[in-house]
């Protein structure tokens, strides 16, 4: 199991395929197969049975699962997609930074 360089709740932008240029705030994080879902990006048609909780059925739009290599954290100083480094803070505490502007992405 790998340690990612993204959370939920992160503002990232997407760096390849077909949403390229995107930018959203994570959803989901999903570790073990190292994905994320982001927020109005790589959306998906679902076609869904008619329920008791949707009578009518149809087809729904979702927001499925994207590689963690094809995101950046947009650094919330300087509006930049940047690589995540990291250093301790005055209080011992491990906190990410951006690489461009060395400003905390963390909130401490």
């Amino acid at each position: 199991m790998s340690k990612l360089s993204v959370k939920k709740g992160d503002r990232v932008e997407v760096i390849t395929g077909k949403d390229k240029g995107k930018r959203g705030k994570i959803l989901r994080a999903i570790p073990d197969k190292e994905r994320v879902v982001i927020e109005g990006v790589n959306l998906i048609k679902r076609h869904s049975k008619p329920t008791q909780k949707n009578p009518q059925g149809g087809i729904v739009e979702r927001e499925a699962p994207l590689h963690v290599s094809n995101v950046m954290v947009v650094c919330s100083s300087c509006n930049q997609p940047t690589r995540v480094g990291h250093r301790l803070s005055e209080e011992g505490r491990k906190v990410r930074v951006c690489r461009k502007c060395e400003g905390d992405i963390d909130k401490v």
